[in-house]
């Protein structure tokens, strides 16, 4: 038998017709030292899968066998560490891994235990913060506490269920490497539960897709046979890998992604929004038309600048932004976090004041907020009491307060059809899922017919199905409008995948355009498409290894300094496409 077998799992939920079959038929047989990720989506049942071989909940049917033996209850031989962290928050660090050593250890000498615990908290580099409580510490720091203290019980077999989903981009790949230098020191059999391909690719020898339930059942599994150790970077010149993440993502997509079911029922009727032209002030719309130099620079960033007062005296976020768009373009604004993406798009909102420098968007500046600017963030910000319905149809009556009460209902209709909720408009937002929620927030963007269209991390909290998913749908609702777009993600492949150039931003403070890249890739786009081409895996290296030399060159602020970062000079800028010449060629025509 192996190290640990799960054989024939089933688990419900439910009685009598509310009975559903979350886990059916689960198989699996995992050798001693193992990396086994098993990726999984929002409702296939992965946390009831990783809960089963803990032992904090029985399954309906079958059973799991480690080391031979029935498990029948929660064992410190079997660590998990959670999404969330569960620290205790009165607890300092080294009192909250204490706590589980004190627990297992109980016998061990008091110094002893100190020491034991010292060990682990300086594996995951946390010795700078062992005195300090959880409210104190980052998401990043607060995790790494959560596996020092799995790790602290000695399990021979450590479970993981998506404990870096909730973080940052490059906190996210900071914590990847310590895991896998963990598992290759420690030789810890490891099962990980992600929804990051590229996650699962890098750490573990075997990836197993978890179908999506009811009735959840493990795919076919694929063998990773890159060699260690893996450099996410490098790994992208590797044809085995490329061959692997083609492979794993067309399963998924297979499996997982159905079209957005659209109604061609609904139409949009021809009306024009208060925000772009009055209605049938025809010379304006054609004046616009005649004009190509507003169309080339129709949104204008000019030595953009945000400073911020701090104790220490000002902190200049983000220092002297170049950048113009042309009308109907997608830019995609990437960088690590603290780089000031998200102040960028807050200032074009008109949610942030502008310290120095200022934005031009058709030819009015950008003042404050307004309907011209539709804006989706990373939570849709929806009201929970009123119907998808309701949530869109409050901004379609502000900027089309002309039309008559069938045509504002007929664009609401239109926009929710084509995100696929054409049979959940009148679900109230509380009764919708996460994923549901960012569509009716797509869906009301785009109904507002806005001049610019902003997006922040709009899929960032979503998994990768969903996330797929909805960008799917962003392209083809963008597709119909060609409204001119900003989206602000740490997703490198989604940066790639939906726009015309990727604007790369310098590590903060003192953040800058540091290059752009022109992404020639032909429209319409599909992920499918991308893996394909030629090209997609140079663009790729192109951004991920200018996000390597920000890390190298200027190591981003250490999370003991997070909150007072220090200034740093700009990364020095590459040789294609410029941004320094971007920004001249800019500064000499305005």
């Amino acid at each position: 038998m192996s190290f640990c077998e799960i054989k024939n799992l089933g688990k419900s939920y439910g009685e009598g017709s509310n009975k559903s079959e979350i886990l059916h038929d689960i198989n699996l047989s995992v050798e001693d030292g193992e990396f086994i990720a098993i990726v999984g989506f929002s409702g296939s049942g992965k946390t009831t899968l990783m809960n089963s071989i803990a032992g904090l909940i029985t399954p309906d049917e079958g059973a799991i066998y480690f080391k031979g033996k029935k498990v029948q209850g929660p064992s410190p031989e079997r660590g998990i560490v959670f999404q969330n962290y569960s620290l205790m928050p009165w607890l300092t660090v080294f009192g909250n891994i204490s706590l589980a050593v004190d627990q297992v250890f109980g016998s061990w000498s008091k110094q002893k235990k100190t020491d034991h615990v010292n060990h682990y908290i300086d594996m995951v580099g946390l010795t700078h913060a062992k005195d300090r409580r959880p409210a104190e510490l980052s998401g990043g720091m607060r995790q790494r506490v959560s596996v020092a203290r799995a790790l602290s019980m000695q399990p021979t077999m450590l479970l993981l269920d998506e404990p870096l989903s909730a973080l940052d981009a490059l906190t996210r790949s900071k914590l990847q490497d310590e895991i896998n230098d963990i598992s290759q020191k420690e030789k810890k059999t490891i099962i990980l539960i992600t929804n990051d391909v590229d996650e699962a690719i890098l750490l573990a020898d075997r990836v197993i897709p978890l179908n999506p339930g009811p009735k959840a059942s493990l795919g076919p599994e694929f063998v990773i046979n890159v060699p260690r150790p893996r450099d996410r970077t490098k790994m992208n010149n590797d044809e085995n890998f490329k061959k692997l993440r083609k492979e794993i993502t067309e399963y998924l997509m297979q499996i997982g992604i159905e079209a957005a079911g659209e109604d061609d029922s609904f139409k949009l009727p021809d009306i024009a929004p208060n925000t772009s032209f009055p209605p049938n002030d025809a010379a304006k719309k054609a004046a616009a038309v005649m004009n190509p130099q507003a169309l080339e620079r129709y949104v204008e960033f000019s030595q953009v600048t945000k400073i911020y007062p701090t104790p220490k005296g000002p902190l200049t976020v983000v220092d002297e932004f170049d950048l113009k768009m042309k009308k109907g373009e997608f830019i995609s604004l990437i960088g690590h976090s603290g780089c000031g993406k998200s102040t960028v798009l807050s200032m074009v909102a008109g949610l942030n004041d502008i310290s120095e420098g200022g934005i031009i968007l058709d030819g009015k500046e950008v003042t404050d907020a307004g309907p011209d600017r539709g804006v989706v963030f990373q939570a849709p910000s929806l009201f929970p009491w009123l119907s998808a319905r309701e949530n869109v149809k409050l901004g379609v009556e502000r900027v089309y307060p002309h039309g008559t009460k069938k045509e504002r209902a007929e664009i609401v209709e239109y926009y929710l059809s084509r995100v696929g909720l054409s049979d959940s408009m009148d679900k109230k937002a509380s009764e919708l899922s996460n994923g549901m929620k960012q569509r009716v927030g797509i869906a009301r963007a785009f109904a507002l017919s806005p001049k610019l269209l902003l997006l922040d991390e709009p899929f960032g909290m979503l998994d990768s199905l969903t996330r797929w998913e909805l960008q799917e749908v962003l392209m083809d609702v963008w597709k119909r409008t060609q409204v001119s777009a900003v989206c602000v993600t740490h997703d490198v492949d989604e940066a790639i995948l939906l726009a015309d150039r990727v604007v790369m931003m310098t590590n903060g403070p003192n953040a800058k355009v540091g290059k752009i890249l022109e992404v020639n890739l032909p429209r319409p786009r599909t992920r499918k498409a991308l893996l394909a081409h030629p090209d997609y895996y140079r663009y790729r290296e192109e951004v991920l290894t200018f996000l390597s030399d920000c890390d190298r060159k200027h190591d981003a602020p250490s999370e003991t300094e997070e909150q007072t970062p220090s200034k740093q000079e700009p990364v020095p800028q590459a040789t294609s496409k410029e941004a320094s010449t971007e920004n001249a060629s800019e500064k000499q025509s305005a």
